[in-house]
């Protein structure tokens, strides 16, 4: 943060020395004309007068006239709202400074705001709206911000798709949904254009509202082959699910029974909706692919799939795959156990040295209500630093579940751990360590344990601590 201040205050006293404005700032960049606004007011604290050190170095003259571009945006951006509102009157001479015109029209100044407003809704045309709708938009995020998007929604109204398409590839997410809306409302994107946008693009609201019109657009069964081949192969699952929905619609139900066993919880209950609206049995699906022999290539959605939507007796099929070749498989099989409420605690002890973490993770979380049933010192020792780290952290988990002295020993051991992770929960730990409520008061090793991490607590809360265990100070 010191090092941007100092870059944006060398900016401001090149501009007032008179360095052209295109080579000092990079003018594409909306972050770029915010951080100048800024950077003008910026106050040398250690100068007399409090005033910006541009100003001790080349002050503005009284007739502003006199100002080339550069030292007109320096007007333009100055503390005193006189300055800034007769800049705005000099500003048309310099097309270069409509950015700064859009940052001043969410202006805290009346009557500078208003002339802003004036001026950009003359300036602001067809051509020049979308390379300024970034910085509209980063604008329209303050107070009294609103008015520029309202004047870039009435233009880019009559914009054509390919003035729109440099918003579509923007970085800011913001742009992106800004610019979708507006094509999709002005229907500038056909159906299998908005499909491949869903596709591709990493946000949510652009993937639902693509989506979305793009099957809104579909008039017909044939439509949909330019279409729903790009939602179903989409990576994110929101675009999936909406692809797997609209199959019942186009007449192709019988292609969503593959996505039962999705990756994606939102998607197998899509393609189960479908399935069972042709007259399909997604259970029946299930149960036949978790018990086919020697499946090596058993999804494992359809492992959890079989749990969302079967009962306890369902049970008995996932436990041999917690012995699956896969570990996808197995970290399923386990989480499936855990939702149908069926997790015995000796058959998935084994799973705590998994050598796949997913499957170390998914056993912890199912061991987690059990943790007291679980012997103290065969969790201690999945601590110790020779073992694997995800075993370790498996461990760990348990332990500070365990509570009381237990989990205070563990704690209070692993604080000089090499891994730093461990070492920061082991303090969490400690920190928020209570006697458990059915262990002795009075036990000289809680005393032990909590002067060894006293560092951990000021002398008040560590007397505290100390008295709620019952061991003197």
């Amino acid at each position: 943060m010191v090092e941007d201040n100092v870059a944006d205050g060398v900016t401001v006293t090149r501009l007032a020395e008179g360095a052209p404005l295109h080579r000092t700032l990079d003018v594409a960049d909306p972050a770029a004309w915010l951080a100048l606004d800024a950077g003008v007011r910026e106050v040398a604290w250690y100068r007399p007068q409090f005033l910006p050190e541009w100003e001790h170095l080349a002050p503005l003259p009284a007739d502003l006239h006199q100002l080339d571009e550069s030292r007109l945006a320096l007007a333009l951006c100055h503390r005193d709202g006189r300055i800034r509102q007769e800049a705005l009157g000099l500003s048309v001479r310099y097309p270069g400074l409509l950015p700064l015109v859009v940052i001043r029209c969410a202006d805290w100044a009346g009557p500078v705001r208003e002339h802003a407003r004036q001026l950009l809704r003359a300036a602001l045309s067809v051509d020049s709206a979308p390379g300024l709708a970034p910085l509209i938009l980063r604008v329209s995020r303050r107070d009294r911000g609103a008015f520029g998007v309202d004047v870039l929604g009435e233009i880019l109204r009559w914009a054509s798709h390919a003035q729109l398409a440099v918003l579509f590839d923007d970085p800011d997410r913001v742009v992106r949904r800004f610019a979708y809306r507006l094509a999709v409302k002005g229907r500038l994107l056909g159906p299998a254009e908005l499909a491949r946008a869903a596709a591709t693009d990493h946000d949510t609201v652009v993937q639902d509202l693509c989506a979305t019109a793009a099957l809104t657009a579909l008039a017909g069964g044939d439509a949909y082959e330019g279409v729903l081949p790009l939602l179903l192969s989409a990576r994110n699952p929101r675009t999936r699910s909406a692809g797997v929905t609209a199959l019942r619609r186009a007449g192709q139900p019988e292609q969503a029974e593959p996505f039962l066993g999705d990756r994606s919880a939102l998607v197998r209950a899509c393609a189960r909706y479908v399935v069972r609206q042709h007259g399909g049995d997604p259970v029946a699906w299930y149960r036949e692919r978790c018990t086919a022999p020697d499946d090596l290539e058993l999804p494992p959605g359809a492992v959890i799939g079989l749990a969302e939507c079967g009962n306890r007796a369902d049970a008995g099929l996932l436990r041999p795959l917690l012995v699956h070749p896969a570990a996808g498989v197995r970290a399923r099989a386990v989480t499936g156990l855990r939702e149908l409420d069926c997790a015995d605690t000796k058959q998935l002890r084994p799973l705590l040295d998994d050598p796949a973490t997913a499957v170390v993770r998914e056993t912890a979380t199912a061991l987690l209500p059990c943790a007291k049933e679980l012997p103290a010192d065969w969790l201690r020792e999945r601590t110790s630093s020779e073992r694997p780290r995800h075993v370790r952290v498996g461990a760990f988990r348990l332990l500070d579940a365990h509570g009381g002295i237990v989990a205070l020993r563990m704690a209070v051991a692993l604080l000089e751990d090499p891994d730093i992770k461990l070492r920061i929960w082991a303090a969490q730990s400690v920190q928020r360590w209570y006697p458990a409520p059915d262990e002795p008061r009075g036990n000289a090793e809680v005393g032990e344990l909590l002067d060894r991490s006293r560092h951990l607590f000021s002398d008040h809360v560590l007397r505290w601590r100390k008295w709620e265990a019952g061991v003197d100070s």
